[in-house]
């Protein structure tokens, strides 16, 4: 292995590229960079290239997609019981194993996943399963927002991993984020992906950079949990539903300063801090962005981009490795939203849990000085269900620097199951959902003075 190593290395700090080689990095990983990382302002809202394409087909489609998404989860649960019965050349077909070859456990979650989503399509069932605040909600306005952002996230990622954009930058702002956030300095993508364009872009970048062996456990762990953060687009729609738009500037900033304060905490403090160093083991170790004694880092860090584009062969694999991805996100993944997230805001929406979780807070929020602790305090819990929950729990407070901080808070808790939790849970990375409630309530007792005492002394 450390033979191996060593080649790559004297192969990575050579200089002998020709022009085709130096192409191949910079021309995929300028339109990488033009998709996923260049701010975009369309009628007043910033946006990515990517999302530009999302909207787009979202708008054209949209209609249909709660039809077409309800019978490819069905054919997702039929899917892995028919692997299950099939002969071993069928079962051991590499894309049909991966894509349906499943336990028990998450075939009963697919299974359950088809039943809401046919009850809720057909208007059938029981009313709280299908109601417009929980079966209606996953159905209707997240699984259009996933599959339409999972398609071409999962077409277009390899422009920014495959073609050395993130070995260029991982090495040049290592020094920045290896001491800040003890993780490599390629995570910074991952974080720059999700502020433009959507959190759950930044968990599918993050989780392809684990199981290729650039992530460790727990960077892969730490990165998920803690840069996984909302879009510019998506903070100014709570802060509009929370009626605090008109100071959107004041709001996003604390936000940043409470997401960086959280970033810089967490991985240092268990559970993330008991994570493994150790990489994904059928891949092992990939990365290397130490920069030689004597060597520019730039220098360094373009010719490693050079050399892993270099690697890519033909177009066709990395077409093809885009479509299995999607495959694997429609079938795999976006079953287990419609179940789980069903689950979790018909807990939300109909029981007292919540409620009783968020008792606690109430002092919390009370010696912190902020008005109608009552009344906010479950705004503080409901988050771990669904992002958009505590906008909707504060939009009826009347203090408006309590709406300022429940909007602040549900942007900056991050761990939420409707979406980046059960991706978390379905991935690679290891992490439990004991541990991404843990990390959720970590996140929330950092962040939440951070907010208050900005709000109190900057803004109100």
């Amino acid at each position: 292995m450390a033979i191996q190593q060593s080649k790559v290395s004297s192969i990575q700090t050579s200089t002998s590229y020709t022009t085709k080689q130096w192409m191949k990095f910079f021309l995929p990983s300028l339109v990488g960079v033009l998709l996923f990382l260049v701010p975009i302002s369309v009628d007043g809202r910033v946006t990515i290239g990517l999302g530009l394409m999302a909207d787009g087909l979202q708008a054209t489609i949209g209609p249909w997609i709660p039809l077409f998404m309800t019978i490819v989860i069905s054919l997702s649960a039929i899917g892995s019981v028919g692997v299950k019965v099939s002969n071993s050349k069928i079962r051991n077909h590499p894309f049909i194993a991966n894509v349906f070859d499943v336990g028990p456990f998450w075939m009963g979650l697919r299974f359950l996943g088809a039943a809401f989503a046919i009850l809720t399509l057909l208007e059938a069932g029981p009313s709280f399963i299908g109601s417009e605040l929980t079966g209606g909600v996953v159905l209707y306005d997240l699984i259009p927002v996933l599959m339409v952002w999972f398609l071409f996230a999962s077409l277009f990622m390899p422009l920014l991993l495959e073609f050395g954009l993130m070995d260029l930058i991982g090495t040049v702002v290592r020094k920045v984020m290896h001491p800040l956030f003890k993780l490599p300095g390629r995570s910074s993508v991952d974080a720059m992906a999700s502020w433009m364009g959507s959190g759950t872009v930044g968990v599918l970048l993050t989780t392809q950079q684990y199981e290729n062996g650039y992530y460790s456990k727990r960077e892969a762990a730490v990165v998920a949990s803690n840069f996984s953060i909302a879009s510019i687009a998506f903070s100014l729609v709570i802060a509009k539903f929370l009626s605090i738009d008109h100071m959107f500037v004041s709001f996003y900033f604390t936000v940043v300063v409470c997401g960086v304060v959280a970033a810089v905490i967490c991985p240092r403090i268990p559970p993330l801090s008991l994570k493994k160093e150790t990489y994904h083991e059928p891949v092992g170790k990939q990365i290397d962005e130490i920069v030689p004694e004597g060597t520019s880092t730039f220098k360094f860090g373009l010719d490693q981009a050079v050399a892993k584009a270099d690697q890519v062969k033909s177009a066709g694999s990395i077409v093809r490795k885009g479509m299995f991805n999607v495959a694997d996100i429609w079938f795999g993944l976006i079953p287990l939203v419609m179940a789980l997230g069903t689950i979790a805001l018909v807990i939300a929406e109909f029981t007292p849990i919540f409620t009783w979780l968020s008792y606690p807070f109430i002092p919390f929020l009370n010696l912190l000085q902020i008005p109608e602790a009552a009344e906010a305090a479950p705004a503080m819990i409901v988050g771990f269900a669904d992002m958009f929950l505590p906008a909707v729990v504060g939009s009826g407070i009347e203090s408006e620097l309590t709406r300022f901080i429940i909007g602040v808070m549900s942007l900056t808790q991050l761990i939420y199951m409707s979406e980046i939790g059960i991706l978390l849970i379905k991935s690679k990375i290891p992490i439990n959902f004991f541990e991404l409630f843990v990390i959720f309530l970590q996140r929330t007792v950092i962040t939440l003075p951070i907010a208050a005492l900005l709000a109190h002394l900057l803004f109100f």
